[in-house]
Formats: C-alpha cells, structure tokens, sequence
C-alpha cells in the first residue's frame, strides 16, 4: 500500500487529495478568483489527514501539480512540498499540471486529441496537445490565440478545456473543435500519474526543485 500526498495550487484552485495506491480516499478544493491558496493549504492538507485518521509520518510521498500557472499559487504549493518532504525525509514527485488535466480528461471523453487550457491573461494560454494514451502531441507553450494557432491538429476532433478554452471558443471556430466547460486542475487528477512515477523512483531533487513557470513573473495588484 503507497499513501501519496497530492497538491495542486497552479491556478485559482487550491486542492489537495490522498492517494492509496494511485486511489482518491480524501480530497479537498476550494476554487476562489482571491487566490487564497496561502491561507488554505496548510489547513487543508490537516483536514485531509485527519479525515482517514492517520498521520504526515504515513505519508510515503509528495505529488506536485508543477505548472504552469500562477507564480505565485506555484510558489506557495512547491514551498510546501518541499517543506513536507524535508520534514517527513519522503520523496518530492513532479506532475505536468497540462498532463494531469489531459489525463483526467480522456478517462471521461473520447478524441483524438486533448488541448487543457490555463489562462495566461488577455489573449494567451498555456497549452500543450496529447494524445488519448497521455502521450505528448505538441509541448507546452504560452500561446497568443488565433484562430490558425491549432489549425494543423484540426484534422481530428480536439477537446478544448480549462479556464483558458473560455476566451478561445469564439475564435476557434471548427468543426472538429469542441469545447467542455467547468474544468479545472485538482490534485484529484494526479494519483495514476504520481503513483506511476513512485514505482519507477521517478523523484525530484528536492533542495534544487522549481516549479515549471514557463513565463517571467508579472507583479500585478492583489484583488480586495
């Protein structure tokens, strides 16, 4: 039995999950455009422990939902990750937040190919494409939107989803597009993933480990 800790905090959601042997037994999320991620963490990974009645010493790994996303969400998950893995002396694993989001998807839909969309502010995305088995399609990029961005995979039906698909619907205008609303990165999503990385002894150096940022910080003023 592999009890792995999951954390995702790249986007306005702020989640945690439990995992045994790659299984949700607990979860936590709370989705705020506050980005509260700060406040909550912490608490919400108590609450999760505490909710199967056991311990951060029975922890035998930490899963990092690692971007792109937001700076500074990613700094505070990956700050905390680190934090649990020096303390509990477990292993830091690492999971694509595009790749997570895609994996998830193609559990529930059928396509040819799967585009999650993180919001990047005004007309960009982080993207990436992967096919139905998770494999890479197309690496992540920090996309400026237009309606030939995708055109070249548009030969397939492509499933567009994420808080960044939103302000893209009306632009991609195809036949073989189709958008799900209502998505989001949740640490949910990251159990098969890390589970599989766990096994492989797939880990990350944890006193040199950064959060895949993909683009500069912009300082901006924080929301009342």
């Amino acid at each position: 039995m592999t009890l792995i800790l999951g954390i995702e905090t790249a986007t306005k959601n702020c989640s945690v999950a439990l995992f045994k042997d790659g299984i949700v037994i607990a979860e936590k999320e709370h989705i705020s455009d506050k980005y509260s991620h700060a406040e909550q963490l912490t608490l919400f990974i108590q609450d999760v422990i505490e909710s199967v009645n056991i311990t951060l010493n029975n922890i035998e790994a930490v899963a990092l939902s690692v971007g792109p996303g937001s700076y500074t969400g990613l700094r505070i998950g990956t700050s905390t990750a680190k934090g649990l893995c020096y303390a509990l002396d477990i292993p830091l694993i690492a999971i694509s937040t595009l790749k997570a989001m895609a994996f998830a998807m193609a559990e529930n839909e059928n396509s040819a190919v799967y585009c999650p969309m993180i919001d990047a502010r005004r007309m960009e995305v982080f993207s990436a494409l992967y096919c139905v088995n998770n494999k890479e399609v197309r690496s992540v990029r920090a996309d400026v939107v237009c309606e030939n961005t995708y055109s070249e995979f548009l030969e397939n039906e492509i499933i567009f989803f994420g808080d960044g698909s939103l302000k893209c619907k009306e632009i991609i205008n195809h036949k073989n597009a189709k958008f799900i609303e209502g998505i989001n990165p949740s640490a949910k999503n990251l159990g098969i993933l890390a589970k599989a990385k766990f096994e492989n002894k797939d880990f990350e150096d944890v006193a040199y480990f950064e959060p895949y940022y993909l683009k500069d910080f912009v300082a901006g003023n924080k929301k009342a």
